[in-house]
């Protein structure tokens, strides 16, 4: 008997549907799985047996064949073992499923027949309602996450043998509901706050610049003055993420299987901070079927690299392109895949080899510029804001009140990001960083002093035509903060002062 079983796959961030048809015949015992599988779907055959047996079912005798289509498509992971044992089940008549082609199936199976959760279930559910389904058949750990997706059943199963009565019609399973509007208005909360700083006063304005306008910012100065603990608190200034960010957010990550198991959506945004050690690949994505990396888990979050002259310099170079346009895409010999990536780039570096100040330093003036020019002008025109954090000052060290919190300065990037979503209205932007060389010359005109003095920094500190344009954003984001329509001199006069690597002051 011949039996159909829909399911799913995972390609880069989003799903696409597989159809499995189990083919139940007589002639010697023998399972042949075809339609391009790899080890792991492979080795369902052995699971699937398995977890047959141990949940009161028989396995048929006879040649079974399990196709998946379409052919010409490598699937991978293990969550085609519960549609394939339905479907052996169904092709064998052990039970007669009336509810089968209504819903997509995904499942890993334990030898016992326990069914375990799966990456990517959020894309499975959100394929599944564009297929025009009536639901999806999950692991229990994965229907909060699948439930987000509303107009969608999501049935829960924790065996087996419950999936199987449950399409019989002989088990009443209830569908997972998620409120995800009330589960989004809900406060994740921070651990850390801007408030625990001591001193550096100049670099909080500059990280609130950074985050109002969702700008990049290298952090610049010696060891133990706080660049880290700065940067692990730029998250709480940031503004919270909106639903449509929060889905897209839970969908890369869940696709990397990073959700906690019940979670149902990403609230916070995400603060990546890979190793100096990573490879392209790690922070790209890659793999044989490319899968997504470092930049693209801090979508609509931050991506922070610390000690970045330590970085591999092609690892760096491969970022100039998601800087650019937001999204990374990957060739490889299996097709090309693209993924988001709108993350603010955070680093932070030493100003000499040996951490400390130049006119402290014991490195050479070659050995310094060496050491700077590990990181090339392209990348560093990307960077809207070098910062300087100088050593804390023993007097900020004793202060027993707090600075500003984090839920203060939140509130003022948040007014100055509600300007620009105004502001942007119908455009495919939501801050200022984001601005193309239309919108500069629509949003930022300068008078003619504010315009001749750019000019003069142009020509004084040789800046490029991109680090030109970066200063306009900045500029554009100062005017935000402080609630003006227009750009004036003075916040195109503070924007310069944020390009400190240009104006050599290393050197």
């Amino acid at each position: 008997m011949l039996a159909q079983v829909f399911s799913a796959a995972v390609q880069g961030i989003d799903a696409y549907p597989i159809e499995i048809e189990v083919d139940s015949n007589f002639g010697t015992t023998y399972i042949v799985i075809v339609g391009l599988p790899d080890t792991a779907v492979k080795e369902s055959r052995d699971r699937v047996m398995t977890a047959m047996s141990n949940s009161g079912f028989k396995f048929p005798m006879g040649r079974t064949t399990i196709n998946l289509a379409p052919a010409d498509t490598r699937k991978e992971g293990p969550g085609f073992d519960l549609p394939i044992a339905l479907g052996i089940l169904a092709a064998s008549e052990q039970i007669e499923p009336q509810l089968l082609n209504q819903y997509i199936i995904v499942g890993e199976l334990a030898l016992t027949g326990a069914v375990r959760p799966i990456k990517g279930a959020l894309t499975v559910a959100i394929r599944a309602r564009a297929e025009g389904r009536k639901g999806v058949l999950v692991p229990k750990d994965n229907a909060p996450e699948a439930a987000v997706v509303e107009g969608l059943e999501v049935i829960p199963v924790q065996n087996l043998r419950e999936a199987a009565l449950f399409l019989e019609g002989a088990m009443d399973l209830k569908p997972t509901r998620v409120n995800t509007a009330a589960l989004f208005s809900e406060s994740a909360g921070d651990d850390v706050d801007m408030a625990e700083v001591k001193g550096q006063e100049s670099v909080k304005r500059a990280l609130e610049i950074a985050a109002a306008g969702g700008h990049n910012t290298l952090l610049i100065g010696p060891p133990g003055t706080g660049k880290s603990m700065l940067a692990k608190r730029l998250p709480t200034i940031l503004p919270p993420l909106t639903l449509e960010e929060a889905l897209e957010t839970t969908k890369i990550h869940s696709i990397c299987g990073l959700l906690e198991p019940g979670q149902a959506l990403v609230r916070t945004r995400p603060f990546r901070s890979p190793h100096h050690t990573a490879s392209d690949a790690g922070l790209l994505g890659g793999n044989a079927n490319p899968t997504p990396g470092e930049i693209s888990l801090a979508h609509h979050g931050v991506l922070f690299l610390d000690e970045l002259p330590e970085f591999k310099r092609s690892v760096l170079e491969t970022m100039r392109q998601p800087l650019e346009e937001g999204r990374v895409t990957i060739s490889r010999a299996a097709g090309s895949m693209t993924f988001p990536a709108q993350f603010m780039l955070l680093a932070a570096m030493n100003p000499t080899p040996d951490g400390k100040m130049p006119h402290e330093s014991r490195s050479s003036p070659r050995e310094i510029q060496s050491y700077l020019g590990r990181i090339s002008g392209p990348l560093l025109d990307r960077i809207d804001l070098h910062v300087e954090v100088p050593a804390v000052k023993f007097a900020d060290l004793g202060k027993a009140s707090p600075g500003e919190s984090s839920a203060v300065i939140r509130a003022r990037v948040v007014e100055a990001r509600t300007r620009q979503v105004e502001r942007f209205a119908g455009r495919k932007i939501n801050c200022n960083a984001r601005m193309g060389s239309r919108e500069l010359k629509q949003f930022v005109q300068l008078d003619e002093m504010t315009a001749q003095l750019l000019k003069n920094a142009m020509t004084e500190y040789n800046l490029s035509a991109r680090a030109y344009d970066r200063i306009l954003k900045v500029s554009r984001t100062l005017a935000d903060l402080a609630g003006r329509d227009s750009v004036v001199h003075e916040d195109v006069l503070e924007a310069i002062q944020f390009r400190s690597l240009d104006r050599q002051l290393w050197g």
